[in-house]
């Protein structure tokens, strides 16, 4: 499939793919959704109940990039500016210069994103969508690449203010993760265990370089009329019948094109010049689920917007 600087650019990538596989123990789908982010330069939102690695992810995949990286804990009381930056008067000089905020880093984790207050969660949204901020007029841009992995915890509701639609909209894909089986819990412990004895793996070396490379090679994966055909049929069935009288707010164009780069991404781990249906079908809910709203008589129901996905999957041919 590759040749020359993009061969030895997929293997450094697979070989980030397997090391991380080593230190987040059952974490196959979290680590593939992680690479598909830094892959297209999406934005990935990974909801879970506590102590699921969330953070440790993140965190893994920062040490490998070799970039700059920013962790923001929210908290009611964060303030935009205290995301952004803001204008800082120097006596020196007597003038105003810009301080950087966190989000001037290439890889930024913001944690427990649901407890930031509605205006600083805003805050993101021209950083997330345009790779810009703008502060007294002037526009600052953000460093290339950049991408945000945003967590929320799912059993906590006190205290939390839920993402705006068009917030979650901004995002590529939407991580659901769940509680381990006994026999990965037991490999967790393992894993705990030996790196409190041995210290961590080392991770593989990877420059940003090295990602611009891929993006590149991901955008030149090939995408058939036909499963592009497919991807549209996906996203337009959310607004007509029948699945029209359960959804309020449907999928917008940016869902096919979130599909379609997420399908890409797949494809290139692995090892693939061309995206089939099963990618597609395999990044299907968490690229779609989090961009429809149900209506309060479905909702009420006990149908989420996965099952609402499930079904479309099913019900839409192919090819």
């Amino acid at each position: 499939m590759l040749d020359g600087k993009s061969r030895e650019c997929f293997e450094q990538i697979s070989a980030l793919k397997e090391w991380l596989e080593t230190g987040l123990i059952g974490s196959d789908q979290l680590i593939e959704r992680l690479l598909i982010g830094v892959l297209t330069g999406g934005h990935l939102l990974i909801e879970g109940p506590p102590g699921l690695a969330k953070t440790r992810a993140v965190k893994l995949l920062s040490r490998a990039l070799g970039g700059s990286f920013a962790r923001v804990q929210c908290t009611p009381d964060l303030l935009p500016a205290d995301l952004t930056g803001t204008d800082v008067f120097n006596p020196e000089t007597g003038k105003f210069a810009f301080a950087q905020g966190p989000v001037f880093h290439n890889l930024v984790l913001v944690d427990e994103i649901n407890r930031a207050p509605p205006k600083t969660q805003s805050a993101l949204l021209e950083a997330m969508a345009e790779t810009q901020v703008t502060s007294g007029g002037t526009t600052h841009t953000l460093p290339e690449p950049f991408f945000v992995v945003a967590t929320q915890n799912s059993i906590e509701h006190e205290g939390t203010f839920p993402l705006p639609e068009a917030q979650l909209d901004r995002f590529l894909l939407h991580i659901v993760l769940t509680q381990p089986n006994l026999e990965t819990e037991r490999r967790i412990l393992d894993l705990v265990e030996n790196e409190r004895v041995k210290g961590d793996a080392t991770p593989p070396e990877l420059g940003l370089d090295v990602v611009q490379v891929a993006r590149r090679d991901v955008d030149n994966v090939f995408l058939s009329p036909a499963l592009r055909d497919y991807i549209v049929r996906l996203v337009v069935a959310t607004r007509v019948a029948p699945f029209d009288t359960q959804i309020e707010h449907s999928v917008s164009p940016r869902g096919s094109i979130a599909l379609a780069a997420s399908a890409r991404a797949r494809a290139y781990l692995n090892g693939r010049n061309h995206a089939i249906p099963e990618d597609v079908e395999a990044v299907l809910p968490d690229a779609l689920a989090h961009r429809m709203v149900l209506n309060w008589a479905t909702a009420a129901e006990g149908v989420t917007p996965r099952a609402v996905v499930a079904d479309i999957m099913q019900q839409t041919q192919a090819l």
